[in-house]
């Protein structure tokens, strides 16, 4: 008897809304909340990665051959602009030192040569050819000692011989290939160190087929890792690969958070939703205003100071907190937002 007593009144509210007269001591206790007509948003929900920012990654590569002297930086490591990852004791610089010193030599001869060959001129002891002659060679040697300083200040060498590789940008050090005592040739080996600037970072996010159409360039990205669940990291979509990946099926698109803290590390798995807002309107209200009752949604709506009339409402769809009403419930309309399941229990047993 009890339970068919139940489902008549619950067939009563369905039917007919009833307004309940509240004490107003009661009503000044309760918080309240406006309906609203706005855009309806759509949220897709994705897996991605976080991964460095590329356009701000350098892949550090030595300019000669040798053997690593001293090896002062190490993998994830902060380093600054032009700090020393390396020191490299190389054969091909000694070479260069000597063609340095060599074209040194044959500059300050040049000179001389010229000298004199200007003073037998002007003595009649030489001809105007021998002094143009000596003009030219000078101007080469020039040249070859200039290309050699050039060189040399390219390679970073110092007083004593050995080449200096150092960080092209400020970053973490996130690839090290290299060992202490290590020997190589600048002709065949990979990158010594990779360097990335971490404070901006990219999440890279697979999009399956049936979600594409919901996922656009400057779409907003709700960004949440396993690391720190609590924490939302928000950012938009600034790039959509345009195809498939071939076994995967799916298509990727990139998300730039900034990342100053640097709690964003490179590797983590993120779980990306995505949100945009389309043209159609709809009553709004927070998804917890929504009582869901015998398979049917109700809110409390105010309907004048004393009463509050228990009203059933057809959900669309909730996205994120926001739930969109179709029937039910009008814009502007004010709805309890507070310790409304009791209320509703209580007006309706």
């Amino acid at each position: 008897m009890l339970t068919s007593c139940s489902e008549e009144a619950t067939e009563l509210v369905t039917q007919t809304p009833k307004a309940h007269s509240l004490h107003p001591a009661m009503l000044r206790n309760l918080a309240f909340d406006t309906a609203r007509s706005e855009a309806i948003r759509s949220e897709v929900a994705l897996n991605g990665r976080v991964s460095t920012n590329l356009d701000k990654t350098v892949q550090v590569y030595p300019l000669v051959g040798g053997v690593v002297q001293a090896l002062p930086a190490s993998l994830g490591d902060y380093v600054k602009k032009g700090q020393v990852l390396a020191v490299i004791k190389s054969g091909e610089i000694a070479d260069l030192q000597n063609q340095s010193a060599t074209a040194g030599s044959d500059l300050a001869i040049a000179r001389k040569n010229l000298q004199v060959t200007q003073d037998l001129f002007e003595s009649g002891l030489a001809a105007e050819r021998d002094v143009v002659m000596a003009r030219q060679e000078l101007r080469k040697a020039q040249s070859n000692a200039g290309k050699s300083r050039k060189q040399l200040s390219v390679y970073g060498v110092s007083a004593d011989g050995t080449y200096t590789l150092r960080a092209p940008i400020s970053g973490f050090i996130t690839e090290k290939n290299v060992t202490d005592h290590m020997q190589f040739n600048a002709d065949n080996v990979d990158n010594l160190f990779t360097i990335s600037d971490l404070s901006t970072v990219w999440v890279m996010a697979d999009v399956f087929q049936a979600d594409i159409a919901n996922v656009q360039v400057g779409h907003t990205a709700n960004v949440t890792t396993l690391s720190y669940p609590d924490k939302h990291f928000t950012g938009r979509i600034d790039k959509v690969f345009n195809m498939l990946d071939p076994e995967s099926k799916v298509m990727k698109v990139r998300v730039r958070l900034d990342n100053p803290s640097y709690v964003l590390k490179p590797g983590m798995h993120a779980r990306v939703h995505v949100s945009s807002t389309g043209k159609q309107q709809q009553v709004a209200v927070a998804y917890t205003n929504v009582i869901f009752n015998h398979d049917r949604n109700f809110v409390l709506v105010l309907k004048d100071p004393t009463h509050i009339e228990t009203r059933e409402v057809t959900v669309l769809k909730t996205v994120g907190k926001t739930s969109y009403i179709t029937t039910g419930l009008y814009d502007g309309e004010r709805v309890v937002a507070q310790n409304q399941l009791l209320l509703y229990k209580h007006l309706n047993d």
